[in-house]
């Protein structure tokens, strides 16, 4: 079965890929705004594996309106969640059978609630898969550091190709760059640089 796979070139979403590479056929898919070229690192990280890849055009319209609700908020998790929504909806409407993402169990965005993953199913005729869906942050970092090579860093400086580079992006074209730092807090981000299993 073919699967479309939620892919940022970060750990979650690379390590989801080889756990669901023994059932489907994996797609590893990109969704961008056409804001920025940060999409390029995902399919840069997805050159060393042995999985298909492809972007995703999504709606401009649903990262401004995220932006406008990070601005209102004052903090990210909520335009994130409309954005994670939004790419799942347009992949479930591609031509695969299934449709996954890297979330894990205590994400606490983007997360997909069991009621949108039947709804998500039964609308689009789709099978949803959250491969990581039971694995704690522990969990997930003992597997990825027997499996993947990463890179890890601040936010601003690691290269990936989440929805977060384009809607920092954004929201400095829109409210300066003193807006991103009072939206977005300082993290770490994981760039995967390697499969160790491929």
């Amino acid at each position: 079965m073919d699967l479309g796979l939620l892919y940022s070139g970060g750990k979650d979403s690379s390590l989801a890929a080889l756990l669901l590479s023994a059932f489907y056929d994996v797609t590893l898919v990109t969704a961008r705004f056409g804001i920025t070229d940060d999409w390029r690192h995902a399919e840069r990280a997805a050159e060393g594996t042995a999985f298909d890849f492809r972007p995703l055009e999504l709606d401009r319209a649903v990262a401004e309106a995220a932006v406008e609700r990070m601005l209102e908020d004052g903090y990210p998790r909520n335009g994130i969640q409309q954005v994670h929504v939004h790419a799942l909806e347009r992949l479930a409407g591609e031509e695969f059978n299934a449709v996954a993402d890297g979330t894990r169990r205590d994400d606490r965005v983007p997360s997909v609630s069991r009621a949108r993953a039947q709804s998500l199913e039964d609308r689009h005729g789709v099978d949803y898969v959250a491969p990581l869906s039971g694995f704690g942050r522990g969990a997930v970092d003992g597997l990825v550091e027997e499996n993947l090579t990463v890179e890890v860093g601040p936010s601003e400086s690691i290269e990936r190709a989440d929805y977060e580079a384009e809607l920092r992006a954004l929201l400095a074209e829109r409210a300066g760059a003193e807006a991103v730092a009072d939206v977005f807090p300082d993290h770490e981000q994981t760039s995967v640089t390697g499969f160790r299993s491929r």
